[in-house]
């Protein structure tokens, strides 16, 4: 049971803050997710934003050095009508991953929500954004920001040399193509340093000033007609099969000029820089949620925080982690910041308060009481797919009462494929686990084959799982992006994954402009 506390000893008192509030509520709530939780973090720096700057960052996908493009002031519109009707409201807070940590706060917020938003962006975040390994290996937190400022000079001196529409429409076929603009397979190479982008606009302006375009016009050569025969040697050179797009649009299209293939390279690397977070949304968010869950908690059994303070924290955590059921009209899928949370309370009870059950379903962890260990160790290994896989126990499937449900396209009727028994346990937990592997939940496109020395005909493959094809309107818009960044004819042909069948082929020379 909480002390009753001293008006002395509480960090704030009352909805008004001020920045003195503020760092030392942050010093405090620091102290304690170190000396209690062992979180390790990025330098922290708070801004703080209002309502307006709040929806302008949406609008930018949440940076805070971005280039301009018509989609994030459409954004930016759609947000800020929802927003004044009521329909949607604001973050308290955005966190970016950078080397240091920004975090943004409402100025509207009272002080009580600040110190919420603090612990669970400025601490649970960063110390996620810092430790887990898809951040460490495919982002860079140090870099991203100089990077973002080189990208939108670069983009606005091209915009100042081309003109708005030409950097317009290549910036809209890379932005269609993010998607498939990442790599998923292989680590990509890393940001560059301020002296390597040094080099990166000398070799630029190098190749703007020396750029023939002769080139484009010349009669395939002689050897085109025998390069049928070479098709494995080919292949190998250009490294195919590719996964990325953009990348292999950037490197061999025939047709675009330097400065157009360093915004595709621009897009692609900031694709690639939130692909991981795409990754991570059930444990980013449940880390967060758990941290900031936490440290309040200990902040007011310790009589820093008044009951009145603790009430109003409540009452907004438990709007975050509220999950509405299936046939409520608020449902849109399972909240991240609820499963996410839930699964790692979790494990501290499972590590210090285990059942028969946990022990034969977690016999490492079951009971051993260092909880800690365990969170800190699942936070840096882990995606959502694995984390599920490993750590959802029965008690947690019971508790949310998941099922499996059946909806074979060639059947009548749905079936109940799993329940709450010993082997359901198992099978619910991997189909939920499934549900959140981004590459089985992706089109799996990939370049296929291209003949540079001939007629330059770029062939795409689909990778059809479970008979799942691609929308007809959406795959024909997409066809009409590549084409305008390779030059040349495109064709892209389903293919059945398991018997390597092809189902179809469609080509650009089939799509009406």
């Amino acid at each position: 049971m909480a002390r009753q506390a001293s008006k002395s000893s509480l960090l704030f008192s009352g909805s008004d803050w001020d920045f003195k509030t503020l760092s030392r509520a942050y010093d405090a709530i620091e102290a304690l997710a170190v000396e209690e939780l062992h979180l390790d973090t990025y330098p922290v720096q708070m801004e703080i934003i209002s309502s307006q700057q709040m929806l302008d960052a949406y609008s930018s996908i949440g940076m805070p050095l971005m280039y301009r493009h018509w989609s994030f002031g459409k954004h930016f519109l759609h947000q800020d009508l929802l927003y004044r009707k009521g329909g949607r409201g604001l973050a308290y807070e955005l966190v970016i991953n950078s080397n240091p940590c920004i975090v943004y706060l409402m100025e509207e917020n009272t002080m009580a929500l600040q110190a919420l938003v603090t612990a669970h962006a400025a601490l649970g975040h960063n110390h996620f954004f810092k430790n887990n390994q898809l951040f460490k290996q495919w982002t860079d937190a140090g870099a991203i920001l100089s990077y973002l400022d080189f990208a939108k000079g670069y983009i606005v001196r091209c915009e100042e040399r081309h003109g708005l529409a030409a950097v317009e429409a290549v910036l809209d076929s890379a932005h269609a193509l993010m998607d498939q603009g990442v790599f998923r397979y292989h680590r990509p190479p890393r940001l560059s340093s301020e002296r390597q982008r040094e080099g990166i606009r000398e070799r630029l302006e190098y190749e703007e000033r020396s750029y023939n375009d002769l080139w484009r016009t010349l009669p395939p050569s002689q050897q085109a007609a025998n390069d049928k025969d070479q098709d494995p040697e080919r292949k190998k050179s250009l490294n195919l099969p590719e996964e990325n797009l953009l990348y292999f649009l950037e490197k061999n299209s025939p047709v675009l000029e330097p400065w157009q293939r360093e915004i595709i390279r621009i897009v692609r690397v900031i694709a690639q820089y939130f692909y991981p977070q795409r990754q991570t949304q059930v444990m980013n968010e449940g880390c967060a949620t758990f941290v900031h869950y936490t440290l309040m908690n200990m902040l007011f059994d310790r009589g820093q925080i008044s009951e009145g303070a603790m009430l109003e924290i409540l009452r907004n955590h438990s709007n975050v982690v509220f999950q509405p059921a299936f046939d409520d009209p608020r449902f849109s899928g399972i909240n991240p910041y609820a499963l996410g949370l839930d699964m790692m309370q979790d494990i501290k009870r499972i590590s210090t308060k285990p059942t028969a059950e946990d022990r034969d379903w977690f016999p490492d962890i079951a009971g051993q009481g260092n909880w800690r260990e365990v969170l800190l160790d699942a936070w840096a290994d882990h995606r959502d797919e694995s984390f599920i896989r490993q750590y959802l126990s029965p008690a947690l499937i019971r508790k949310w009462r998941f099922f499996v449900l059946g909806d074979a396209a060639d059947q009548p009727h749905c079936l109940v494929a799993s329940i709450h028994d010993e082997r359901g346990y198992a099978k619910i937990r991997a189909t939920l686990a499934n549900s959140y592997d981004l590459g089985a939940n992706r089109p799996d496109i990939q370049v296929v084959d291209v003949d540079l020395l001939g007629d330059r005909h770029l062939r795409l493959q689909h990778k059809v799982n479970d008979g799942i094809l691609l929308e007809d309107a959406s795959r024909d818009a997409t066809l009409r992006h590549i084409r305008r960044l390779w030059g040349y004819e495109v064709s892209l042909a389903a293919m059945d994954a398991e018997t390597g069948a092809t189902i179809h082929e469609r080509s650009t020379s089939q799509i009406a402009e």
